[in-house]
């Protein structure tokens, strides 16, 4: 530690000499890895000098180093990626978590619409809210991370015991009575299991003031890329703001394009999760 005006000791530049060489060498070992691209799958030494601003003789340095770690190969001519670079990203994506991928979609379908956004998972016969990006207050009951609702009475809920067989949903509900909310909502199992084929049917459910007076929602059902479906994603709105049809017709298509982009993300995690195991 040196005093403000004072010049740093012989023994403290010493010490801070290898932390900047350290601190170099991984800026670019790691732009000599960003050199490839797609449009540059394989380069020669001198393409890859070129795209980093490297020497050749620097560039050459970290590629054969790099070769020796096992992330570029050679066939003495040209250079290239291997798979094992993806070990720099995996422990990153195989720690993100269905709602740390969904934040970015909620937040731009929020936006779009200009209406709160949620994402649930089911837990027997409740949702249970995992993300949530509100613009304004539309319940009387106050919504976090954590909250739950009867999956009967929401369209999350909906869109996900539509995903269960007809006689699973009937088994959850055996010993559980369907809770009215209001005098809008469905309590009688046979009126459910119709509407949960009308779903499965239409792959959205809309429901209206049916968990509470006020309230409308759509919701879309969340799936990976074996067609099973994890969570859902919903658009909640007061009813003075419009009427059921411009609601939907509001909300149908950025709702979807979220469910895409969430998706999408859950596909390319599991992509490379399945890549890293078997290499």
């Amino acid at each position: 530690m040196t005093l403000a005006g004072q010049a740093p000791t012989a023994d403290a530049a010493d010490e801070a000499a290898p932390a900047a060489v350290g601190v170099q060498s991984l800026v670019r070992g790691l732009a000599v890895i960003r050199a490839f691209d797609a449009e540059h799958p394989e380069m020669s030494l001198s393409e890859v000098a070129r795209r980093t601003g490297l020497t050749r003789a620097t560039a050459r340095r970290f590629l054969l180093t790099l070769c020796e770690l096992g992330y570029v190969r050679t066939d003495g001519k040209v250079f290239a990626l291997t798979v094992r670079v993806l070990d720099l990203g995996y422990s990153y994506l195989s720690g993100l978590r269905l709602q740390d991928l969904a934040m970015q979609h909620l937040e731009r379908l929020a936006a779009t619409v200009q209406e709160t956004t949620s994402v649930s998972v089911l837990d027997g016969t409740d949702i249970v809210y995992v993300a949530r990006v509100p613009t304004k207050r539309i319940m009387s009951i106050g919504i976090t991370i954590g909250t739950r609702f009867p999956a009967h009475a929401t369209s999350m809920g909906r869109v996900l015991l539509a995903a269960l067989p007809p006689e699973e949903v009937a088994t959850r509900y055996a010993s559980v009575p369907l809770e009215r909310r209001t005098s809008r909502t469905i309590a009688a199992l046979a009126d459910l299991l119709a509407e949960l084929e009308r779903v499965r049917a239409q792959g959205w459910s809309l429901t209206d003031q049916e968990l509470e007076h006020g309230l409308r929602s759509m919701a879309m059902p969340i799936a990976d890329a074996q067609g099973r479906v994890l969570a859902a994603v919903n658009v909640s709105s007061h009813v003075s703001t419009r009427d059921a049809a411009s609601f939907r017709a509001l909300v149908a298509e950025p709702l979807a394009d979220a469910v895409r982009g969430i998706e999408s993300e859950l596909a390319r995690t599991s992509a490379v999760s399945r890549l890293m195991a078997s290499h």
